[in-house]
């Protein structure tokens, strides 16, 4: 007979790269959805606040200051779980925006392990806590930026697709286990912070990323399709979903009004 599986009020949902943005609005949306959510980041003071004000709404949150490239770091975090529901791979970024010839080594080196080592660091970590749960869920927030290329954007572009490409074989791997593994790719969302860590706090080139663009996605509508992905009966598997404002068409085909 299977094992009943517990209801999300006693079950464990793991955000990283919580402090802001999508991560922190993922947050938001699974404590909602009745989750306890843990928030880690690096910046403390940020998550320890969004921990005050999820628990203030009558939900359950703690906040955990993590950098998901330290691989003892994460190893440790995971020691302090039985069992884990849900998995939100978040933790990302893009710096630069220099072409392939002129590129940043270091930025396409921290790229690299972030959105993709530390994807793989904290499944790593976690995969037997999801196994455990008897219904886990990764995801992995990974970007249009891994499905399509587009100049100007070779680091991120490769830093994606290898996101991609490890939610798509972590599926391939651990067919039969109760465990799903979801990849949602956003198109272009306006956030207080992405555009502008990416050119290094110039707010002219950040700004200039959404100029005429009338309706970007908010961090807010990317949670409520992650929200939306984890919280399908445990049978339904969203393997990848797309999401783009309705003015982006592709990566290089935007409208934008004068």
């Amino acid at each position: 007979m299977a094992t009943a599986v517990p209801p999300a009020a006693s079950r464990i949902a793991v955000v990283t790269g919580a402090s802001s943005g999508i991560g922190a609005a993922t947050a938001r949306r699974l404590a909602e959805a009745g989750y306890r959510v843990v928030l880690t980041a690096r910046r403390k003071d940020r998550i320890e606040a969004l921990a005050e004000e999820i628990t203030a709404a009558g939900h359950a949150a703690t906040a955990y200051p993590l950098d998901v490239t330290d691989r003892a770091a994460v190893d440790e975090f995971a020691t302090a779980f039985k069992t884990v529901g849900v998995l939100v791979n978040n933790a990302g970024g893009a710096l630069g925006a220099d072409p392939v010839a002129t590129g940043d080594p270091d930025q396409w080196r921290t790229m690299y392990e972030t959105n993709v080592l530390g994807t793989l660091n904290l499944t790593q970590a976690l995969l037997p806590k999801l196994d455990a749960s008897g219904d886990g869920t990764v995801v992995v927030v990974s970007s249009t930026a891994g499905h399509a290329t587009y100049e100007g954007g070779a680091g991120y572009v490769a830093a994606k697709h290898g996101a991609h490409v490890l939610a798509e074989t972590l599926r391939l791997e651990i067919v039969g286990r109760p465990v799903r593994v979801i990849e949602i790719a956003p198109g272009m969302v306006r956030t207080d912070e992405f555009a502008l860590t990416r050119f290094d706090g110039d707010t002219e080139k950040a700004a200039k990323v959404y100029q005429g663009v009338a309706q970007p996605l908010t961090a807010d509508d990317v949670a409520d399709t992650i929200a939306w992905a984890v919280t399908r009966p445990p049978h339904v598997n969203i393997d990848l979903l797309v999401v783009r404002p309705r003015a982006q068409a592709s990566n290089t085909k935007v409208h934008r009004e004068p």
